[in-house]
């Protein structure tokens, strides 16, 4: 019975917040698994090279929370903006525009790492993606 009643309390609050989150929520769910995929592809790189350390794994878990301050920083800055152009009557489309965006640029940052610690133990990286990852980086950051 109990266990019924933890899996709609874990529903209900996920439910509410890809609600409250909107269309943040898809980059921000893409960002946490390109975290945890870089986390272990570090750490493996780490460990393949005999270079593994607790200290370094802190941070870098420090790092990737820093990550979803800095999203979640966005995202006060577009609702800020939202709430001021509301005030002058001006009615903007897009109310999460810098949230995405910053969100979208930490992805293709953890992809390149991911890219990096993979390297670093030998497995072999077509040229093409690392290419198309780099131009993706430089188109957002173009974009901005």
């Amino acid at each position: 019975m109990q266990n019924k009643e933890l899996q709609f309390a874990v529903s209900a609050i996920f439910a509410g917040l890809l609600y409250y989150l909107g269309i943040v929520a898809v980059p921000i769910m893409m960002l946490i698994f390109a975290m945890i995929v870089d986390y272990i592809t570090g750490m493996s790189a780490a460990w393949y090279n005999s270079e593994l350390s607790s200290k370094k794994g802190i941070k870098g878990i420090v790092k990737k929370v820093s990550y979803l301050a800095l999203v979640v920083a966005a995202m006060i800055i577009d609702w800020l903006i939202s709430q001021g152009l509301q005030q002058i009557n001006v009615n903007m489309n897009y109310s999460v525009f810098f949230a995405v965006l910053v969100a979208v640029w930490l992805i293709i940052n953890e992809l390149i790492s991911t890219l990096e610690n993979l390297s670093r133990m030998g497995v072999p990286i077509p040229k093409f993606l690392t290419k198309i990852i780099e131009k993706i980086k430089v188109k957002v950051e173009e974009e901005k």
